[in-house]
């Protein structure tokens, strides 16, 4: 049978994995041109830079192919009899886009878990490093934007939503992993495969079309993460200079003495791109990896020390509002839900795990550990503070003490190498895209270029918005609540929809086994309605979030006036 033959017999039954030599005029260029006019409309196509001549090609619909199915097709085109993993070119675990860490590949399913795993102890730090950042020095404006009684309540139950969408969204890809004999799943994977198995029909052919916007609701988080790395740095940095070069001693935020030296943070910025710059140019985290364990050394001091100041300068007459203004509460959410949006690293981590059946387990210790953090640094930060709480609680820090002056530093230093580790996810996506349009002699020229733009585009976006609560106000808001928030409910309901509604239930399928994680499927029809109406109202709950939470930030950033609450909305939450 010839190639074309195998593909097409492979096509039928919804199953394609294809590797084309765009360089080859033959055989296979001849089933790369077949591929493209075949009437089957899902045929994603990605190009990857290494090698540089390769193309992937992938189409995987309700039957997902298995690697012995493939091996024909593959020994017809490489001439290969035992196909592995690591001998298709650009498929390697490292390669971008293929199950990586970024939470945006997807996993080839040509391996297997045993390779790359981690430890519980392993994974837990991995989780706990992608859930706090810049996002927690944030939280004490946050609290002061709810009041001190709204805001930590409001705090914990955006932490147990939290973990319920984490948890759905793993459940949701270990039964599609299941029912498509697929090893692993990422986030875009798991929404593409439930759309295209779902009883729904009208997404059956619409699968591509959700994976593509989790990519872009990715991208966007990873690139606003770096228009808030520029900002706090240029904000931490423009602070100890101008406390140094002036030799003032007030409180955080000040300009500088009058006829001392101030500068715009905008130009602190510009004096940060060329390095930043330099540092996208890194294409393997391997180097980054000494300094990405001195910066968290660096954070994890800053952090002790901060707390200690807090703990220590809590003032007798509190200065704070239990109840916050009803037109700051948008912002309240999109800080929050910016600081809790670590979904992305929850596959990626579970995938990768020696014992993935612990993950529930690690999962409710980090998100406690994440929470407890997030509580007491928001609560403290605003009883310490008051009513002069900084976008940044590092900014509230006495400029003119060595200890509180290295913190700025240190934290400022683990940002740097953080917008790295933060760029490579999208640039990785991204430059590809124009790197396979050009020839080979001009690829890593047009590679780097692309990184240069896109590091001037976060700092173009930072200096146009030099505000720090804002910026992470927007992106939570945008990108956040919907990966965190809306999509994962949504997720559920597509996925197990037909198990909910068939007799039994799920696991007990001719495709499934009985386990745990699908006895939530075996409910009776109250109990799958109550969880589809649960469902319903985080999802709202993030739409509404996402909409007014946009709406507030911009309208700060472009008129920063009070906003007008329609109705008597205001006066009866103050009541309260």
């Amino acid at each position: 049978m010839s190639p074309a033959k195998k593909l097409h017999h492979l096509m039928a039954g919804g199953q394609l994995l294809l590797l084309v030599k765009t360089d080859s005029h033959n055989g296979i260029w001849e089933i790369s041109q077949w591929a493209r006019g075949c009437p089957t409309r899902n045929v994603a196509e990605t190009r990857f830079q290494v090698p540089p001549q390769m193309m992937y090609r992938d189409k995987v619909s309700a039957a997902c192919a298995e690697r012995e199915a493939l091996s024909p097709l593959l020994q017809d085109v490489y001439g290969a009899t035992n196909v592995s993993e690591g001998d298709l070119p650009g498929l390697d675990s490292d390669s971008p886009g293929m199950d990586s860490d970024d939470g945006v590949g997807e996993g080839s399913g040509l391996g297997n878990r045993g390779e790359h795993t981690t430890t519980f102890a392993q994974t837990l730090l991995h989780f706990l490093k992608g859930n706090v950042g810049t996002g927690l020095l944030g939280l004490p404006l946050a609290v002061k934007h709810a009041g001190l009684v709204v805001g930590p309540v409001c705090l914990v139950v955006m932490a147990i939503v939290a973990v319920d969408c984490m948890l759905t969204l793993v459940r949701c890809s270990h039964y599609l992993c299941r029912k498509l004999k697929r090893p692993t799943l990422c986030y875009g994977g798991t929404v593409m495969h439930a759309m295209e198995v779902s009883n729904f029909t009208w997404l059956n052919s619409k699968g591509s079309w959700g994976k593509n916007v989790i990519s872009l609701f990715l991208i966007t988080t990873q690139l606003g993460f770096c228009c808030v790395y520029f900002v706090f740095m240029a904000d931490n940095i423009k602070q100890v200079v101008e406390q140094r070069t002036n030799g003032t001693s007030e409180s955080a935020g000040e300009e500088g003495a009058p006829g001392g030296f101030a500068m715009d943070k905008r130009l602190y910025m510009l004096c940060l791109l060329p390095f930043i710059i330099l540092l996208s140019f890194v294409k393997n985290l391997r180097w980054l990896a000494p300094f990405s364990a001195l910066a968290n050394v660096c954070m994890l001091t800053s952090i002790i020390i901060i707390y200690y100041y807090m703990s220590t300068n809590i003032p007798k007459k509190l200065d704070v509002k239990y109840v916050g203004e009803a037109n700051a509460l948008p912002l309240f959410f999109g800080m929050a839900i910016f600081a809790f949006e670590g979904i992305g690293v929850v596959l990626p981590l579970e995938n990768r795990m020696r014992d993935p059946g612990s993950f529930k387990l690690l999962l409710g210790m980090g998100m406690l550990v994440v929470t407890l953090l997030y509580l007491s640094l928001g609560t403290l930060g605003y009883v310490c503070f008051g009513s002069k709480v900084m976008p940044s609680v590092t900014l509230n820090l006495p400029i003119s003490n060595g200890l509180y002056e290295s913190v700025k530093i240190l934290f400022s230093l683990g940002i740097f190498v953080s917008y790295g580790v933060q760029f490579y996810v999208a640039a990785e996506i991204i430059a590809p895209f124009f790197v396979a349009k050009v020839p080979r002699r001009w690829q890593l020229s047009v590679d780097l270029l692309c990184r240069a733009v896109l590091v001037c585009i976060t700092c173009a976006l930072a200096m146009l918005i030099p505000k720090l609560d804002l910026v992470i106000a927007l992106v939570g808001s945008i990108s956040s609540s919907a990966l965190a928030l809306i999509i994962p409910p949504l997720l559920e309901i597509v996925t197990f929809w037909p198990e909910w509604r068939r007799q039994g239930g799920a696991g007990r399928g001719e495709d499934t086994e009985q386990s745990t994680a699908e006895l939530k499927s075996a409910m009776r029809p109250w109990q799958y309605w109550l969880v589809i109406g649960k469902n319903c109202v985080v999802s709202f709950v993030g739409f509404a979030g996402f909409v007014a939470g946009t709406y507030v930030s911009i309208v700060e950033i472009v008129a920063p006036e009070p906003l007008p609450i329609p109705g008597n909305f205001s006066r009866h939450l103050h009541v309260l």
